[in-house]
């Protein structure tokens, strides 16, 4: 029963996220034009600029997997969308905020370098060993315009009577802002909800499990060094915890006597390793793709907690500690996003199900 509890109070905490990035995600397929996307993100520097325009944006782990989507089917390059996918739910200028607010000015400051550094090497582990860019690869549904404009005139049959005036036209009409908008929540809450749906359910029961059976005490029995680094990666892995979320865990952590490396290595590997993203970037980018994006933020994550706790050590740091309670996040605009996302689901499910049962018979 209480996985069951956990599973629902999860739901609920990242149902808001979810929608505000599906939204984002269609906004950027509809208006955001793919050759200024594939320019960006495609070219040389992709990765770095990826990284350092996720990083301030205040989207959680839950709400970057639709817009990560969105930029990668827009065209942008796997090196850059697995960036991306790291800098974007391990920082951000909210959890900066309660960041500088729980933990002091060093903390506030280390944790969004450490963040697009492992960004960066998580991009670049993409672009060197990854597979190779496959056309293929980006499950792009046609946009209205598309579809309008393939109808009938790029059929190689004869042309029937009925649709000489259709392919009469020379252009296809552009779409009007009322079109694209109604475009946009099509593909946000429609194409890209129904790509990703099943993994993030599978994603959030299992965080259910992680946070019903491992308890938070867990953390705190272990001291510093590389060995408590590696503990926390293997908990925090499969959690669903957001960037500003993780942060009043790790203050508590600090003031159990954990070290501040280790603090850190949490805040970056909880937010960017949960199960949900991780089952996404599988199914989005492929398996050799998700073993190197794990790498990456292990070795980077391990390696700026170390970097931190030396210089702490060197130079006699002081971490200015405030121990804040991280709300449930059950309130009614809460609620109401659950339910509606709820909805989408469960209309996406019988959509996909309901056309193979009557294919079936």
């Amino acid at each position: 029963m209480e996985v069951i509890n956990n599973f629902i109070e999860l739901f609920v905490e990242s149902a808001p996220f979810l929608l505000l990035g599906m939204l984002i995600a269609g906004v950027i397929h509809q208006f955001v034009p793919k050759t200024w996307v594939e320019r960006t993100l495609s070219g040389k520097g992709s990765i770095i600029k990826a990284a350092l325009i996720g990083a301030p944006l205040p989207l959680c782990s839950c709400s970057v997997i639709p817009v990560a989507m969105g930029i990668r089917r827009s065209g942008a390059s796997k090196a850059s969308t697995a960036s991306f996918l790291v800098a974007t739910p391990e920082t951000g200028v909210d959890s900066i905020g309660i960041t500088y607010a729980l933990m002091g000015p060093i903390m506030a400051i280390a944790r969004p370098i450490a963040a697009i550094f492992s960004a960066i090497c998580a991009g670049v582990l993409v672009l060197l060993f990854g597979r190779g860019e496959n056309q293929e690869d980006i499950q792009e549904e046609p946009s209205v315009e598309t579809t309008e404009s393939m109808s009938c005139c790029d059929s190689s049959e004869p042309e029937p009577i009925e649709t000489k005036s259709c392919c009469s036209k020379s252009k296809p009409k552009g779409l009007g802002f009322t079109d694209k908008l109604k475009a946009t929540f099509t593909f946000g809450f429609g194409q890209l909800l129904k790509d990703f749906m099943i993994w993030f359910l599978i994603g959030i029961f299992f965080a259910a499990l992680v946070t019903t059976f491992v308890p938070p005490e867990f953390f705190t029995q272990y001291g510093k060094g590389v060995f408590a680094m590696l503990i926390i990666v293997l908990i925090s892995i499969p959690m669903y915890v957001c960037a500003t979320a993780s942060t009043p865990i790790a203050a508590g952590l600090l003031l159990s006597g954990i070290s501040p490396g280790a603090a850190l290595v949490f805040m970056l590997t909880g937010p960017a390793t949960n199960i949900a993203t991780l089952m996404v970037i599988k199914n989005e980018l492929g398996k050799r793709e998700l073993m190197l994006y794990l790498i990456a933020i292990v070795v980077s994550a391990v390696g700026a907690g170390l970097v931190l706790d030396w210089l702490f050590q060197i130079f006699n740091w002081q971490l200015d500690l405030a121990h804040g309670e991280h709300s449930e996040m059950l309130g009614l605009v809460y609620q109401a996003s659950a339910i509606v996302l709820f909805g989408l689901i469960l209309y996406q499910m019988q959509k996909v199900y309901l056309s193979k049962l009557l294919k079936l018979a």
